[in-house]
């Protein structure tokens, strides 16, 4: 089985059935992909203080410039889905915004009537609103750079690849390799089997039936979603080697056009 072994922070160490990739440091990880008229991100009521997160305590983070209201869930800061959408993405159409958070893999967490109500007087969502979803400052983070950022490839080995595998009908796993990966139908999966290589939407539908191996029906209607059905083997990756799969699964995510929308708000209910 291939594990992915961290030796320290900045070095990562792949194996696989076929030998040991060579060890290479990686590049280290940006702090933060949050962008804000200073250098970090703000955040006064939670990362700026010692005490604990309280139950729906309400605080700003500064994404792009722009404040955005924060809210802590179930010991989490989230943001207001709905102001990042009517604000920084004002661009971008529900579809877009929609289809591009479910393609990451970011799950909204509805806000309850009491929140929803401390959300409103704090400004991040209108009277009229009857519901919102809250995300990580994390997923804020990944959702607007997919929109805002050049998504450049992240800098990485040559030899490197990350350990990958899928469940979709009997599961496979394989060896995603980023320097194959220049288009979104590029051949840059090793199949760990039968050292085949697929395009990423075609391997979460190239399967191999192993003693173990438990069927799960495949979903075809979303042929392309292989962004929320592959995922990396270990099941506790370093924080270094998530940012990079990250960063690479927002390549060729859809396009960087912009569409002039009227002055409404477009997604005045936080609809997800």
């Amino acid at each position: 089985m291939d594990k992915t072994h961290l030796s320290s922070t900045n070095e990562i160490i792949m194996t696989s059935s076929t030998g040991p990739y060579q060890q290479e440091p990686l590049t280290p990880p940006r702090p933060t992909h949050i962008h804000s008229s200073s250098s970090s991100m703000s955040s006064p009521s939670s990362s700026s203080s010692s005490s604990p997160l309280k139950p729906n305590q309400v605080g700003q983070v500064i994404l792009y410039g722009v404040p955005i209201v924060s809210l802590v869930i179930d010991n989490n800061e989230r943001l207001c889905l709905a102001q990042i959408s009517n604000t920084l993405l004002k661009n971008y159409s529900y579809n877009e915004i929609h289809n591009r958070r479910v393609a990451l893999g970011i799950t909204c967490v509805q806000c309850t009537p009491v929140q929803l109500e401390i959300l409103r007087r704090a400004g991040a969502m209108p009277i009229s609103s009857r519901r919102c979803g809250m995300i990580t400052k994390r997923e804020a983070e990944r959702l607007c750079k997919s929109f805002l950022g050049e998504n450049s490839p992240p800098k990485l080995p040559d030899n490197f690849a990350f350990d990958v595998t899928h469940e979709c009908a009997w599961g496979c796993r394989g060896n995603f390799i980023p320097a194959r990966y220049n288009s979104s139908r590029a051949k840059c999966i090793k199949c760990s089997f039968c050292n085949m290589y697929f395009s990423p939407n075609k391997f979460i539908f190239h399967s191999h039936r192993t003693p173990d191996a438990k069927y799960t029906q495949p979903d075809a209607a979303n042929f392309n979603s292989w962004r929320r059905h592959l995922k990396l083997s270990d099941k506790h990756p370093a924080d270094e080697l998530v940012y990079a799969w990250e960063d690479v699964k927002a390549m060729f995510n859809g396009g960087s056009r912009k569409r002039a929308l009227p002055s409404t708000s477009h997604y005045t209910e936080g609809e997800i």
